[in-house]
């Protein structure tokens, strides 16, 4: 009896030790994970409103829009806009006021989210249910690709300028995690969340027409491991499930596109696309090819998506990403051969995933290498890094007997890897002068000076250059609540200025005949250079009507 009531107290006492045990694991990868969003927090959120230092039009449309039409599925103007991002600045706006810094906001939260969304696919990718290979290295390599993407500069950056891809990368990361816990997990509702997040790419970038592709190839392989194992029951039940949450939720927008706006739906295709070149194939292969070339190579020359050609992963990163990338395909291969298509499905996730999401750019023929188009790619290709990057610490652990060595190697890297790219971004790439120009610093004094000029004026902004400039320009004349109504004309509008009182006129060129048009219509008018920033930039300014 008193062995009996020995183990009934043991059993107890022992589950609670497991329990304390499992605690310990968890909060010792709790706090790197803590540690790493932590980095992602302050370099998406760090001097938030002043960099980038400038505010380009096509992102202002994006405010401009949410505050005077807000929360429409899709916007047609600029070539075509999925709405979402105006419904999330819409929000900010209502929460925080019209600012820069509730404007950037969006995209830094939504960069941040990320971050923490390739950690949890990751791991789950590389569970052992999936990949026995990577058996007690997956919480390594989940943490090692989040960390990899809290201090990527590629991912930094768009996570701090209001353009709607910033969403794309999010959104499969999330996808794809709820889909492969649902496989591992043979539970209803992790498919159903995925196909509610599945349903929402629709309605944040273009490129994610294309995902469908990557989610039909991972269905197909988990169809063939199902019937292996006579699960084909729980995976129509499971897949369907996931398909009609993705259909109702992505049914307004596909709605909107059937009911009368198909050119909509083709708006963005126009003449950049390969196929509009004299020889399509050759096009194709040639953007292919530059693209590829873009993680180690030379990227994106445009100082708006990069630091002027710099490759799109840090050099380091960028050799642990070529690593990773054959292992894929190495254990992928072997894995077919083998028919063991359970755990060949993480790494044809990574390959189609990969591909797919280099499309984008590959189908277009305009700004190659192009890092925004192909954003989406963001999540695997950082994926593939730390799958290299486990990989050669294995071998190291093996070739280097010391620990502190070894460890001394690890911390150096990383220490090296993260500080580099993060430096590069605040330090370098903010403060060059030709960031300040590709992101319009011009419009920004424009804006300024509207904003902070005195309420009692009457004002008029004459328009140039089409509709998108001038959307820097109202939007940061927005953050004043108290300006009264401007006035918006272009150049043939002139004549209709009649101001009842003081009044100023902003003109948003320096054309010569038009400041001569309204000089002769007000021949006391003071034309001033007023604006330091922009000092090609002239204004007219009424003191009193004469």
């Amino acid at each position: 009896m008193h062995a009996a009531a020995s183990a009934a107290l043991d059993a107890p006492c022992g589950s609670i030790g497991k329990i304390i045990m499992k605690t310990m694991k968890i909060t010792k990868e709790f706090w790197l994970l803590a540690g790493i969003m932590a980095v992602a927090i302050f370099t998406r959120t760090y001097n938030l409103a002043a960099v980038p230092p400038g505010l380009w039009p096509d992102e202002a449309l994006n405010g401009v829009q949410a505050i005077q039409e807000p929360l429409k599925i899709f916007y047609p103007e600029n070539q075509g806009r999925e709405g979402l991002i105006m419904a999330l600045d819409k929000l900010s706006f209502d929460a925080l006021g019209v600012s820069m810094f509730a404007f950037r906001l969006v995209p830094a939260i939504i960069g941040i989210l990320t971050v923490l969304g390739v950690y949890l696919l990751a791991l789950e990718l590389f569970k052992p249910a999936f990949a026995k290979a990577m058996a007690g290295k997956e919480k390594t390599l989940a943490l090692l690709a989040a960390f990899f993407v809290a201090t990527s500069f590629w991912h930094i950056n768009f996570s701090r300028i209001n353009f709607r891809a910033i969403m794309l990368p999010m959104v499969l990361v999330y996808s794809f995690y709820f889909l492969f816990l649902g496989m591992r997990k043979k539970s209803w509702w992790p498919f159903v969340a995925s196909g509610l997040v599945f349903g929402t790419g629709f309605y944040t970038y273009t490129s994610f027409r294309l995902a469908p592709v990557i989610l039909f190839t991972v269905l197909f392989f988990w169809w063939l491991a199902s019937k292996k194992e006579n699960g084909q029951k729980k995976f129509f039940g499971h897949s369907l499930l996931m398909l009609l949450a993705t259909f109702f939720t992505a049914l307004p927008i596909g709605l909107y596109f059937l009911m009368g706006h198909m050119q909509d739906f083709f708006g963005r295709v126009g003449g950049i696309s390969v196929f509009s070149q004299p020889n399509p194939l050759l096009a194709f292969l040639e953007s292919l090819g530059l693209h590829l070339a873009m993680f180690n190579i030379y990227g994106d020359p445009n100082m708006r998506h990069n630091y002027s050609g710099d490759p799109q992963l840090f050099w380091p990163v960028g050799i642990l990403f070529l690593v990773g990338f054959f292992l894929m395909l190495k254990r992928g291969i072997f894995n077919f051969k083998q028919k063991n298509w359970k755990e060949f499905l993480p790494y044809i996730t990574l390959f189609i995933w990969f591909f797919v999401m280099l499309l984008p750019g590959a189908l277009t023929y305009e700004g190659m290498p192009h890092a925004l188009r192909v954003i989406g790619v963001i999540p695997a290709a950082y994926i593939l890094a730390a799958l290299g990057g486990v990989y050669l610490y294995g071998k190291l652990k093996i070739a280097i007997k010391n620990k502190a060595v070894l460890a001394s190697i690890v911390v150096i890297f990383l220490v090296f890897s993260g500080i580099m790219p993060v430096c590069r971004y605040f330090c370098q790439w903010a403060r060059n002068p030709e960031t300040a120009n590709a992101f319009s610093k011009d419009l920004v004094a424009m804006g300024n000076f509207l904003k902070t000029s005195p309420d009692t004026y009457e004002k008029y902004v004459i328009m140039y250059g089409g509709d998108l400039p001038v959307q820097t320009v109202k939007l940061i004349a927005l953050e004043n609540k108290n300006n009264k109504s401007i006035k918006y004309l272009w150049a043939s509008d002139i004549d209709s200025i009649n101001p009842l009182g003081p009044a100023f006129v902003l003109f948003m060129e320096n054309n010569a005949a038009d400041l001569q048009k309204l000089e002769n219509k007000y021949p006391n008018a003071d034309l001033k250079p007023w604006i330091p920033e922009a000092p090609s930039k002239l204004w007219v300014y009424f003191i009193n009507q004469p």
